[in-house]
């Protein structure tokens, strides 16, 4: 399955995935820890937090450690949940605290054949700082992990 990432407006980043599983196993990995520890993040590092309240208000953090300890952590707060269909949150970057929050909405949508057509559309804070992200790698690091998130669907 392809990872297609566009920038439809100036500060919106919309990636779309389809996956070989159904909306509920799909909604599952995303949504519990002992799921998102397995296929979260970049192959290379390890997977050390990975806290999910969720509830509208709650938490979230997730987070990688390096080799050599650098952490790689981001966080924000749900605001909107429908189970199995809709998942709106903010997320910071916490290497970069004093940012504002990107505001991401996740839509998980059947597809005919029984699988699920995520489609992840962010809002950025302004223009330069989607711009920046997406010249730090933000493409190609959703790729590998939307590939490991199928890998683990596939074995879930």
């Amino acid at each position: 399955m392809i990872t297609l990432l566009t920038t439809p407006a100036d500060r919106e980043v919309v990636v779309t995935r389809t996956f070989d599983a159904p909306v509920g196993r799909v909604w599952e990995a995303w949504t519990r820890p002992e799921h998102v520890r397995r296929w979260y993040g970049a192959a290379g590092l390890t997977t050390t937090v990975c806290d999910i309240d969720l509830r509208a208000g709650g938490a979230w953090r997730w987070g990688q450690t390096a080799p050599d300890g650098q952490q790689i952590v981001f966080s924000g707060t749900y605001e909107e949940i429908v189970p199995a269909e809709r998942l709106v949150y903010t997320e910071i970057f916490e290497q970069m605290p004093d940012a504002d929050p990107v505001l991401v909405t996740l839509a998980f949508d059947a597809t005919p054949d029984g699988g699920t057509a995520l489609t992840s559309t962010s809002y950025w804070p302004t223009t330069e700082i989607r711009d920046q992200a997406l010249a730090a790698g933000m493409e190609a690091g959703v790729r590998e992990e939307y590939d490991r998130l199928e890998g683990y669907l596939a074995r879930m």
